[in-house]
């Protein structure tokens, strides 16, 4: 899939607005990259990666009775990744270093989340229309 420039450039928009972000990610919820900044790893495997997780995210708020799946953080020793849902058939990932403001990062991600959940809703329907 050709990278949506809209979505792109949110998130340089975003990378510019949260210091110590390594990179950044929007995938559709089955796997499907739809734009990244990601560099010294392949995109598809994020994307792969980030579908499952949402799926068992989406399976755990909703066993315990939390509702639809909102976000997602883990922290390693090196840093975070963390998945946001951007609409009905989109997640943002962020990587971010290890002395990122976590708070900051979910901040922002959220608003970027919202103007994303458009933007690569639109994207992906072109996509499928080809």
């Amino acid at each position: 899939m050709t990278p949506a420039p809209e979505v792109l450039a949110e998130l340089e928009g975003l990378r510019a607005r949260v210091p110590h972000l390594t990179g950044a990610l929007v995938a559709s919820t089955d796997g499907l990259v739809v734009a990244h900044l990601v560099t010294g790893m392949e995109p598809d495997g994020v994307a792969a990666l980030t579908a499952a997780a949402l799926g068992v995210g989406a399976r755990l708020t909703d066993a315990v009775g939390h509702g639809g799946f909102r976000e997602l953080v883990v922290r390693g020793d090196h840093g975070y990744v963390a998945t946001y849902a951007a609409g009905p058939s989109c997640v943002l990932t962020l990587l971010a270093a290890a002395d990122a403001n976590v708070g900051r990062l979910n901040l922002e991600a959220r608003r970027s989340g919202a103007r994303i959940a458009a933007l690569a809703g639109e994207a992906l329907h072109r996509t499928r229309l080809s």
